[in-house]
């Protein structure tokens, strides 16, 4: 479970300032070597899109890294949204845990 109240980095800001800055990767660079339309890293840049299983695999062969560690920015951000989004506390906090099944 997250611990911090500061909203986690997006893939978005993780994307652009640790891997497209330093590479000098424009978002036409990304989308040809991604093998995407340009609009669709646009839309990651800008948050806009989330990391799909197919995208995280794609971006881990791209950046030499791995899917792992897209999927776990994206996890991460979602928790965070939803832990802090009033609608979805109420719909968390409505849930009943089970008595213990032991």
């Amino acid at each position: 479970m997250l611990t911090t109240r500061r909203k986690p980095a997006s893939v978005g800001e993780i994307l652009v300032e640790e891997f497209m800055r330093p590479l000098g990767l424009t978002q036409a660079a990304l989308a040809e070597a991604m093998g995407v339309q340009r609009n669709h890293v646009n839309e990651l840049c800008n948050n806009r899109r989330t990391v799909t299983a197919p995208t995280a695999l794609i971006l881990a062969r791209v950046f030499g890294n791995s899917a792992d560690f897209w999927l776990n920015v994206q996890r991460r951000t979602d928790l965070w949204q939803a832990m802090h989004d009033p609608e979805e506390v109420k719909r968390i906090t409505r849930a009943k845990p089970l008595a213990d099944a032991a």
